[in-house]
């Protein structure tokens, strides 16, 4: 069965069993002996027993159509976010449960039916019609539990009249109060006066209803109840149960310090921790974004046409010079060179013995296109590394890459000295080189390659807080340090 036949099927048996249960109500409503011994009459039968029953099995039938046929697609829509009828569905189920028009069975049935609904249901649109929707089920489910259950009145009448309206100040609070203080100054001041001011005036409401209630003098509302099929709990008998003004001041007073002391702060460290935690899942995103972005940048300036050329024009320039020792040699080093890019490169960490053999054959490279000329000096002071430790792939050949491309003139006197040593888990690395222009009609004049702009945006993303990067330069010479913090091959 698909679920729309299993939808037809659940309509199918539930309108089934409301109909059973009204059938019921009216015969146990009509089975009920007369005090008087006088027959009743058609009219006082339809409007006495069945006008409220059928009210209420109308409120139980709608309140479930409108769960199956409109909350849950508008949960399940693939684009934008639930409406507000939602939560009007949810208060109409919520004010038939206070008020006993839907009694303790049908609301607990109701709340199942939402849960189900919400766990079934898109869980990132619709954050605040899912946190109402579950306060809503497991209060009902809660107070069902005290009502059937040998509680203490006042305890009643604090799950059914006070914790109604500590959800709805603890939404309020966490999707619009917090929200609009925190975009001003002042926001905890802000806030915490909202939420007075809220306070007091859900303590209006609920003393307008409840202190003509205890007087006896609110009509309608004195006969508000509610019922668990045959046992009838009036508001007012909990009310009037005892001592009424101890009653009323649990109510009125329990509300307002409810809200105040524990509502107010507990919502502002809950809409904290949940932003903290958005932060932190948006920075792994973009760490994560970064990564991949700076890992392709690299490839891109690296893996190209223009690299290629470079290559095998120092290739080209060996060839003349020597025969076959110098140019296999070149040939060979590009070789590993290559085949580190396409299989190391790709890993999140690398040993770094393996990195820096990758700066090794670069450097060695380089070497071949500069041996012959002279007033150029190329230091290098590369530890061995045994140590087993992890590094981020290609953080370091960009340094060595600007400083032959800036640092070498074949016309000029030139020098680059590299070091590189590590102590515990701290590496030490220095490249110092000098500085010439470019000529207006060189080619790589106006190319930037990978740049240290990308090297210290991945620096930070990679390795935040635990990195030191010193750029210094001047007319002649360009200078960096990079002091990093390692991870182990544990």
């Amino acid at each position: 069965m698909n679920s729309k036949e299993i939808a037809k099927l659940e309509l199918l048996i539930v309108t089934a069993a409301i109909a059973i249960a009204f059938l019921f109500s009216l015969f146990n409503s009509g089975a009920a002996p007369n005090l008087n011994n006088e027959p009743q009459s058609l009219i006082s039968t339809v409007t006495g027993n069945f006008l409220p029953n059928f009210f209420d099995f109308l409120v139980i039938s709608i309140s479930y159509i409108l769960l199956s046929f409109y909350v849950t697609p508008e949960l399940n829509k693939k684009e934008g976010a639930a409406k507000n009828g939602v939560l009007l569905t949810f208060t109409l189920i919520s004010i038939g449960f206070i008020s006993g028009v839907i009694n303790v069975f049908w609301a607990t049935l109701l709340a199942i039916k939402i849960i189900y609904i919400l766990i079934t249901s898109d869980q990132k649109k619709n954050e605040l019609q899912l946190e109402a929707g579950y306060l809503v089920s497991f209060w009902i489910i809660i107070t069902s539990v005290l009502f059937f259950s040998y509680t203490n009145s006042i305890v009643k009448l604090y799950a059914l009249l006070v914790v109604p309206f500590v959800i709805m100040l603890y939404l309020y609070a966490i999707y619009s109060s917090i929200p609009k203080s925190s975009k001003r100054v002042w926001k905890r001041t802000r806030y915490f006066y909202s939420m007075l001011f809220m306070a007091a005036f859900s303590t209006a409401i609920l003393a307008m209803i409840t202190i003509p209630i205890t007087l006896n003098n609110y009509g309608h509302f004195n006969n508000l109840y509610i019922t668990f099929f045959n046992i009838n709990i009036s508001i007012k008998e909990l009310l009037t149960h005892g001592d009424k003004e101890a009653n009323l001041l649990v109510v009125l007073l329990g509300n307002f310090l409810t809200q105040l002391i524990l509502v107010t702060p507990i919502a502002w460290r809950i809409y904290k921790d949940r932003n903290a935690l958005k932060t932190e899942e948006i920075v792994t995103l973009k760490t994560e974004l970064g990564k991949a972005d700076a890992n392709l940048n690299f490839l891109k300036s690296q893996i190209n046409p223009h690299f290629l050329f470079n290559a095998l024009n120092t290739l080209y320039g060996t060839a003349l010079q020597e025969k076959a020792e110098r140019t296999g040699e070149g040939i060979q080093r590009l070789g590993d060179m290559m085949r580190f890019m396409l299989q190391e490169n790709v890993e999140d960490k690398i040993l770094l013995s393996k990195d820096i053999d990758y700066l090794n054959n670069y450097i060695a490279l380089q070497k071949l296109r500069t041996s012959t000329s002279d007033g150029i000096i190329i230091e290098i002071q590369i530890e061995e590394q045994i140590n087993g430790l992890l590094i981020s792939p290609m953080l370091l050949i960009p340094f060595v890459e600007n400083a032959f491309k800036h640092g070498i003139s074949l016309q000029s006197p030139s020098h680059i000295k590299i070091t590189l040593q590590t102590s515990g888990k701290t590496l030490y690395f220095d490249v110092h080189n000098s500085l010439h222009l470019k000529q207006n009609n060189d080619p790589e004049k106006l190319q930037t390659g990978i740049g240290l702009q990308n090297v210290r945006q991945r620096l930070d993303l990679l390795y935040p807080d635990q990195h030191e990067l010193i750029i210094r330069e001047n007319a002649k010479e360009f200078f960096i340090h990079l002091t990093l913090q390692l991870s182990g091959n544990d």
